[in-house]
């Protein structure tokens, strides 16, 4: 029974006196790979290290996290592709949308999001989205692409069932990570009723730890805490979770070759 992590900042302060240790629960746990989606320039080389300590475990991703957009936006893209030129990445993310932590550079950050869309379709790469309270937003950018719209993650998803068959349809993936074990989130009633083909496991580590680990630092063992949640509300095996998500990410993110 093999898992992936299609969304870890393992690479953050946070794991610094034990990422070691985390890695190996990780792999006692049976998850095979973790897939880490960048923020901004200062993350880059935290995570190159991490990726270049563990080549054949540890996957990054290049972009601009919506959170850390500034007017200065285009400068930072500007490195972002210089770094897609020099290393080899699974996906374009974190981008996206958020209007939950500060709307000033709303306009930067659609502005920043199409042009990363872009970049993405350009080199035949998934996204990776962010996408807090501004869901009209996102669908609204990414319908302005139709009908080739990118593949990818709706990451951490948390909307409603006619939002999530909306992003199945443009061909998204849905990112369900510890939220669907919160027993007030209602996100279990929406993923009862979507196929487990549309979805990939996520932690989204250090943040959002399952049940019953909630309230702790997140890490990527504890995926299957969500893995088996998943599985309880659809009714079959955890192993048939493990093996479906796992072809899915795989096959997203090309993980395989």
């Amino acid at each position: 029974m093999q898992f992936i992590d299609t969304h870890s900042h393992l690479y953050l302060p946070e794991f610094d006196k034990n990422r070691d240790e985390v890695i190996n629960r990780a792999i006692r746990k049976g998850i095979s790979k973790i897939c880490l989606p960048n923020i901004d320039t200062r993350s880059i080389k935290p995570m190159m290290d991490l990726v270049n300590k563990y080549p054949d475990f540890c996957f990054p991703m290049i972009g601009l996290h919506p959170t850390s957009v500034r007017k200065n936006y285009r400068d930072v893209l500007k490195k972002v592709q210089e770094h897609l030129l020099k290393e080899n990445f699974i996906a374009i993310g974190e981008i996206g949308i958020d209007l939950y932590w500060d709307k000033t550079y709303i306009k930067e950050q659609k502005k920043a999001f199409r042009e990363q869309i872009t970049l993405a379709i350009d080199n035949h790469l998934p996204v990776v989205i962010h996408i807090r309270e501004s869901f009209d937003e996102v669908f609204q950018i990414l319908d302005d692409f139709k009908p080739d719209y990118p593949k990818g993650i709706f990451h951490s998803f948390t909307g409603n069932l006619y939002q999530a068959n909306r992003a199945i349809a443009m061909g998204f993936k849905l990112g369900i990570g510890g939220i669907v074990t919160f027993k007030n989130s209602g996100l279990d009633k929406v993923v009862k009723d979507i196929d487990p083909k549309h979805i990939v496991l996520e932690t989204d580590s250090p943040y959002l730890a399952p049940v019953p680990k909630r309230g702790k630092r997140n890490e990527s063992s504890y995926l299957v805490f969500t893995a088996q949640k998943i599985a309880e509300l659809h009714n079959i095996t955890i192993e048939k979770i493990a093996e479906i998500t796992t072809q899915t990410a795989t096959k997203l993110f090309k993980l395989n070759k």
